[in-house]
C-alpha cells in the first residue's frame, strides 16, 4: 500500500465523509462527490452559502473518512483552504466535467455560487480490518505529519508475557523489552489495561 494507491481507492469509492466542527463545537458530517484528485492534492466543490463552507473557512480543520467494500479504512486529516482565485474556475470545470450530475444540481450560471478548496499537506491513515492480522500504515501528503498512536512497551518490561498472550491481534513479539508491531496494533489498549506493571505506555 502506498498514498497513489490510498488516493486512488478514495477517487473508487466516489462519496467520501467530511467531518468538520461547527461554531459551537459540534461535530458534523457531509457525503462529498464533488472532487478532484492530483497527484500532489485534492479539489473538491461546495457552495459558499452552506454551512460546510462557513466551517472550512473558519478554520480549515477538516477529515475525511474513505471505507471499502473490501473492509479498508482510508482517514486523511488536514487544513484546507480556497484555491487561488485565478485556478478556482479550471478546478470547478474539471469537477464539472468529471461529476456530470453538478449540471442537474447547479445548471447553467448557478455553478458560480460555488467555491473550490484545495488540499495539499495532509496525514492519511490506512487500516485493513478484513486481514488477520489487521494491517495499518501512514503516508504523508505534501507537508502533512504523522501524529504517533496507539501503545509502545518500555523498558520497564518484566517480559511476563502476558500482553502478547492476550493481544486480539497476536502483534506483540517477545524480546527485552517485548515489542508492539505497530502495522498490526489494533490500538485497542487491551495490553495497556492489562499490564501488571504499567510497562505499556500511549505512543
Amino acid at each position: 500500500m502506498d498514498l497513489a494507491t490510498c488516493l486512488k481507492k478514495m477517487q473508487l469509492v466516489g462519496v467520501l465523509a467530511f467531518a468538520t466542527v461547527d461554531e459551537d463545537g459540534n461535530p458534523q458530517v457531509r457525503n462529498i462527490s464533488a472532487i478532484h484528485y492530483e497527484e500532489d492534492g485534492i479539489y473538491f466543490f461546495t457552495a459558499r452559502g452552506k454551512n460546510f463552507c462557513k466551517e472550512l473557512l473558519a478554520n480549515g480543520k477538516v477529515q475525511i473518512l474513505c471505507y471499502t467494500r473490501f473492509k479498508e479504512m482510508i482517514r486523511l486529516s488536514a487544513t484546507v483552504k480556497p484555491s487561488a482565485d485565478e485556478e478556482q474556475i479550471k478546478w470547478r470545470e474539471k469537477i464539472f466535467e468529471e461529476q456530470p450530475y453538478l449540471a442537474n444540481v447547479y445548471p447553467g450560471n448557478s455553478k458560480d455560487i460555488g467555491i473550490i478548496f484545495e488540499i495539499k499537506d495532509a496525514d492519511v491513515e490506512y487500516f485493513h480490518l478484513g486481514v488477520r492480522p489487521i494491517f495499518r500504515e501512514n503516508y504523508v501528503l505534501g507537508k502533512g505529519r504523522i501524529k504517533n498512536k496507539g501503545f509502545e512497551i518500555t523498558d520497564a518490561c518484566i517480559t511476563c508475557g502476558k500482553c502478547k498472550k492476550n493481544c486480539p491481534q497476536q502483534c506483540i513479539e517477545e524480546g527485552t523489552p517485548f515489542v508492539i508491531i505497530q502495522e498490526h496494533c489494533l490500538h485497542c489498549g487491551y495490553c495497556y489495561e492489562n499490564c501488571p506493571v504499567q510497562a505499556i505506555v500511549e505512543r
